[in-house]
């Protein structure tokens, strides 16, 4: 049995309030594919945006090292024309974008792409957030001894 291969962004729950999450196949190359199956691929600082009513993502980088950026081009991503034309219609919205969250396998071997239409947090939803986490780390604590 193969391993789940599931690469996410860790950043985009801590920058952005997630509000609807799509699923698209990519066009990609061999050796793209290739990288993603080796889980050396980084998704943090990509974006996706509409190019002629066709979605593209922008920044993935394949390879081991971020300096090194053997392929960051766009890449196609593969949704039928009424999920397009939702997302198109929802992303003109003032303040939302399109990130993508999380690349996968699927059972049949096809590499997928999770994109969400996010809205930017402000620095204070940050702080909120880092508090909350604290405040749980150190009930664990208090608890435990």
């Amino acid at each position: 049995m193969q391993e789940k291969i599931n690469i996410v962004n860790k950043k985009a729950n801590f920058k952005y309030f997630l509000k609807r999450k799509y699923i698209a196949g990519l066009v990609l190359t061999g050796l793209q594919i290739k990288t993603i199956k080796a889980k050396k691929i980084v998704i943090e600082n990509s974006y996706c945006s509409f190019i002629n009513n066709e979605l593209f993502v922008f920044n993935i980088v394949f390879g081991n090292l971020i300096s090194e950026k053997k392929s960051s081009s766009k890449i196609k991503l593969l949704l039928n024309r009424f999920e397009l034309k939702k997302i198109q219609s929802e992303s003109k919205e003032v303040g939302l974008t399109l990130i993508p969250t999380k690349v996968f396998v699927n059972d049949k071997g096809i590499a997928k792409l999770e994109v969400s239409i996010a809205k930017g947090k402000k620095l204070y939803d940050k702080r909120n957030i880092i508090k909350e986490r604290e405040n749980k780390i150190n009930l664990k604590r208090k608890y435990k001894h």
